[in-house]
């Protein structure tokens, strides 16, 4: 079997969910099984130019029946967790962080982020306006407190929600749920408010920070979810839809490279940071040619790869720090390059005859033989 045939196998499982069934209710694992005997509707197109599906399937949104799935299921542990926390004391508001509501999730049956936000207390930056006001009064109780006491009391209370369930205590930032009656993993993550600089200025949830807590150090890590969420959206309105479609294109590539033995160390925060940087209008033209957004994903890669000092300049969507800031990071990405370089060289040549013959052609003249095709 060939590695392409294989990578459509792997891209199949993840995204009909049969890579993770065994971590979902049975009910679900039948709807799993029914849709992938069923296909999607990018197995149907590129017929014979298995490099060209792929390349198109990695780009395709999940199943939005999946997503929806995904946000109830954070949405009935987020309501057991509530009363029970209520019950004993504790209110909390709840949010959700990461791949899925930023609708760039590649798998089928995707771990959801459940923040669990402690009311009564929070952390604010002196600076900010409402500080400066003096608008703050002094909390209830001592936050790093009430963060402990929050995730101790987490612990137990998800326990006695879910019984069938497996609850993993064991990481630092997430209690992580899985199995039993649940539809979809779900990672809770005890946090509290951070009012930034600019969220006191502006109001705007979208700026307005969390503090998630990491158990076994009893310190925070200070996060920009929202902004995050808001500012690559915003961005890939812009164009057209293009970035959320290369971000997945790159994170596709990434788990079957690493499935294959090639670890590519960059997380989904930060595929999705250097791709934000990428040419809007070359993007833009990927609604229209899909392909031209694996030639400008590669292209961007490639620019990156060849320019350290400019890429390692870059900064992550929400501006709280460097994509690229350690030499891992810089090796991951060149690593990512490279597999986009093989990609579409390979799409190139199912797509014109003459790039065909040759068994590397160049980069330059393969983004050219792609970036205006309309495939059926």
């Amino acid at each position: 079997m060939t590695t392409i045939d294989q990578r459509l196998q792997k891209l199949r499982a993840r995204r009909s969910g049969a890579d993770r069934a065994t971590a979902v209710a049975t009910d679900q694992q039948i709807e799993i099984l029914r849709k992938q005997v069923l296909g999607e509707a990018y197995e149907r197109r590129a017929g014979g130019k298995p490099f060209t599906r792929y390349a198109l399937g990695a780009m395709q949104e999940v199943d939005p029946d999946y997503t929806r799935i995904s946000v109830e299921t954070a949405q009935r542990v987020e309501n057991q967790l509530r009363q029970r926390l209520a019950a004993d004391g504790l209110d909390t508001t709840y949010r959700l962080q990461g791949s899925v509501p930023l609708n760039v999730h590649i798998r089928g049956v995707s771990d959801v982020d459940l923040l669990t936000i402690g009311l009564g207390s929070l952390y604010y930056a002196p600076a900010g306006v409402r500080a400066q006001r003096g608008d703050y009064s002094p909390p209830l109780r001592d936050t790093l407190v009430l963060l402990r006491d929050l995730r101790r009391m987490s612990e137990p209370a998800l326990r006695a929600a879910f019984p069938a369930v497996d609850v993993d205590t064991t990481n630092a930032k997430a209690i992580k749920l899985s199995g039993g009656s649940l539809a979809r993993p779900v990672d809770v993550v005890p946090s509290v408010w951070w009012d930034t600089v600019q969220y006191q200025l502006s109001d705007l949830e979208h700026d307005r920070g969390v503090s998630i807590y990491h158990k076994f150090d009893n310190v925070t890590i200070d996060n920009l979810p929202f902004l995050h969420i808001k500012r690559v959206s915003d961005r890939d309105v812009v164009a057209f839809g293009s970035l959320r479609k290369a971000i997945r294109l790159c994170k596709n590539v990434k788990a079957d490279s690493e499935e294959e033995g090639t670890v590519i160390g960059l997380s989904s925060f930060e595929i999705a940071g250097l791709l934000y940087h990428a040419d809007l209008t070359a993007l833009r033209a990927g609604a229209q040619w899909e392909l031209g957004i694996l030639a400008e994903t590669q292209r961007h890669l490639d620019w990156c790869y060849h320019h350290p000092a400019e890429a390692q300049a870059l900064m992550t969507p929400d501006g709280s720090r460097r994509i690229l800031d350690t030499p891992e990071k810089v090796t991951a990405l060149r690593r990512l390059s490279m597999e986009m370089d093989k990609l579409l060289r390979q799409v190139a040549r199912e797509q014109n005859a003459v790039l065909y013959l040759q068994e590397s052609p160049s980069l330059e003249s393969s983004r050219r033989a792609v970036e205006q095709l309309i495939v059926q």
